[in-house]
């Protein structure tokens, strides 16, 4: 498989949330999840070390995703924009019933608990969720990541992700809710 782009400083990336759909031209696309429920539908895609989820409901589209400097993006629909550094919280409410929060944190660790991650991960994905292990070591022997795993619920989409960046030890944690109540 191809190597994303991995040896970029966790705290360069950037966590964004639009109010519209992304195409899918913009990004190299490594994995990708279609659900269609009753009362939303979303497109999740594994883009390297990083991912983009849109759900979409009731003529409103959602989308959060995880880039690296220099991903040319719209500034059209933009919400919020901000650096991976330290845990963070976001909450939003949007028109037409649909709330928004997310929950994240950068964890650096050592070999053995990065390795002990990796294979954790890998074994829930044998169940759910969606796991991208990407070409490419570390001296430790360590290879970059991602695993997203998402709950569907009638009123709810919730999203936990993890991108593993091998030659900084480091995992970024995110969660994810979509709120069909408002």
């Amino acid at each position: 498989m191809d190597v994303p782009k991995t040896n970029i400083a966790v705290n360069d990336l950037t966590f964004s949330l639009f109010q519209r759909p992304l195409h899918p031209e913009l990004f190299r696309i490594f994995a990708r999840r279609h659900l269609k429920t009753e009362r939303y539908e979303m497109m999740l895609w594994a883009t390297g070390c990083s991912h983009v989820v849109s759900v979409f409901t009731g003529g409103v589209c959602l989308t959060e995703l995880i880039s690296a400097p220099g991903q040319l993006l719209p500034r059209r629909g933009l919400i919020e924009r901000f650096q991976f550094r330290g845990q963070k919280t976001h909450k939003c409410a949007l028109s037409r019933g649909l709330s928004y929060m997310t929950d994240f944190q950068v964890e650096k660790m050592s070999a053995n608990l990065y390795r002990q991650s990796q294979l954790d991960l890998q074994r829930f994905a044998r169940n759910r969720g969606l796991f991208v292990a990407f070409s490419g070591t570390t001296p430790e022997g360590l290879e970059p990541f991602s695993y997203i795993d998402f709950e569907a619920r009638r009123e709810e989409l919730h999203i936990h992700a993890f991108h593993a960046f091998a030659d900084q030890m480091t995992i970024i944690k995110t969660q994810s809710l979509f709120d069909l109540r408002g």
